[in-house]
């Protein structure tokens, strides 16, 4: 298993996310953060399964929710350096390599 490390951006934007679901109904931005926890174990410990969508960076899909996890696997470890509502414009994540 991987160490996994996000970056101070994908962890304001989880903190966004949940914040808006848990304002339309209390507990649902806990079972995003549910689901996330779910994904990002998947990623720690196998993070090849995912597809590498640009150089170096893959992406991950939440089930329940429509978003993505887009990080960077190294042999040690995997960065997290997005995690966005998936009808966000695309190049959102590019900015932040």
């Amino acid at each position: 298993m991987r160490k996994l490390v996000t970056r101070l951006q994908a962890h304001l934007d989880l903190e966004e996310a949940v914040s808006w679901y848990e304002s339309r109904r209390l507990g649902l931005g806990l079972r995003l953060l549910d689901e996330l926890d779910y994904v990002m174990n998947r990623i720690a410990a196998a993070p090849l399964q995912f597809p590498e969508i640009h150089s170096g960076v893959r992406r991950a899909l939440l089930n329940r929710f429509p978003y993505s996890v887009y990080f960077v696997a190294g042999d040690e470890q995997v960065e997290v350096i997005a995690v966005l509502h998936q009808h966000r414009h695309p190049d959102t994540w590019r900015n932040r390599l």
